[in-house]
């Protein structure tokens, strides 16, 4: 019965094939609709961006369609598709800087300092909205050393970034999606040995820049109990302007990063004495919604505007949660970055929306337009 069942399914992949191969549009994305949040995944990994991630998989998949008439089958539609995403990020990466993180790109500010002007080059990596896409629980394959959701985390993402492109492309065909080394090889036109020389110093690379647990088995580890509680303490520190209470929940060596801007800043006091100057002094008022971003708890934090009488978004924030603590918060600020003053940054809430980082942040991922 399983044997028929697997025949009638082929026979119905070959059909659709054959009217794919004809012309028939529907038929493509009938045959690679299935294929798509992976591959969006893929993509931004390789990248660290979900809008090149979203130009890459458009060109992965025009070019499928011109060239589907010379797919022969001798591979897997998934691993031909594969092939094709994994050259045209290769494309990418080539003509532009790779994306970090704050911390990776110049050391921590004082925290007595107002925090300068950002840097508005794409130089930042983008957050990824693994739910809304799809990204799955478990492993890509049975061969896979990384589940899907832990390879979206952002520590695991700026890593893969500081890693050469052939080396990056190796580490995600073989320990995030389970393909051999002879599929790799055969992916990269290149000879298995020189995809087990990559793959061992990408690992070795990757290695060192990741924490010891993900983030996935850290979040297994709490109960969701104890993860609301850190959440709703964490949300209430911040709405009452309680540096103390804030304080109390990060690691001793926490960081807080908030791209586009340079500036960040590290330990449980540095960021107490930052974050009583600046965002929590009671300048501004502030709500937030909870969302997920790579993977891992996000805070959606909203800014009072006077003027629209309304809270507006301000930034999306990504909580790194070790044991009981936060050990790293990365706020993804969807403010104009136009004003030339730097001055004008020390009251970036005061800044109007940038419509590219808020569609980023906040759109993607399904959150409110203002809260009242």
């Amino acid at each position: 019965m399983l044997m028929a069942s697997t025949g009638a399914a082929a026979n119905r992949e070959a059909g659709v094939l054959a009217a794919a191969r004809d012309g028939d549009e529907r038929a493509f994305s009938r045959l690679v609709g299935p294929y798509r949040s992976e591959l969006h995944a893929h993509c931004y990994r390789m990248l660290g961006s979900v809008y090149d991630a979203d130009d890459a998989l458009q060109e992965t998949l025009l070019r499928a369609w011109r060239g589907l008439a010379r797919f022969e089958g001798r591979s897997a539609l998934r691993t031909w598709l594969y092939t094709i995403a994994t050259n045209a990020c290769l494309n990418h990466i080539a003509r532009r800087p790779k994306r970090v993180l704050p911390i990776d790109y110049g050391p921590a500010a004082d925290p007595h300092l107002t925090a300068g002007q950002p840097i508005v080059e794409s130089v930042w990596i983008e957050p990824y909205p693994d739910e809304v896409l799809g990204v799955e629980d478990g492993y890509a394959a049975p061969a896979a050393r990384y589940e899907q959701r832990e390879s979206v985390e952002l520590a695991f993402v700026a890593a893969l970034q500081h890693l050469a492109a052939n080396q990056r492309a190796v580490l995600i065909l073989r320990e995030v999606l389970g393909f051999s080394a002879k599929e790799t090889a055969d992916m990269l036109e290149t000879t298995v040995a020189s995809v087990n020389s990559a793959l061992q110093r990408a690992r070795a690379a990757v290695e060192q820049r990741v924490p010891e647990q993900s983030q996935q088995k850290t979040l297994r580890s709490l109960s969701d109990g104890r993860l609301r509680d850190l959440v709703e303490r964490y949300v209430d520190a911040w709405e009452r302007c309680d540096v103390e209470a804030f304080a109390s929940m990060l690691s001793e060596d926490a960081t807080f990063t908030m791209p586009p801007l340079a500036s960040w800043y590290e330990g449980r006091e540095g960021i107490a004495t930052w974050a009583a100057n600046s965002p929590m002094s009671g300048a501004w008022r502030w709500r937030t919604v909870f969302t997920r971003a790579n993977a891992q708890p996000a805070l959606a934090f909203y800014a009072w505007d006077g003027e629209a009488r309304a809270y507006l978004p301000f930034a999306l924030n990504v909580l790194t949660v070790r044991g009981a603590e936060i050990s790293d918060v990365t706020a993804f600020i969807v403010r104009s970055t136009e004003a030339a003053d730097p001055e004008a940054y020390a009251r970036f809430p005061d800044e109007p929306t940038d419509p590219r980082r808020l569609s980023g942040a906040f759109e993607r991922f399904g959150l409110p337009e203002q809260l009242r």
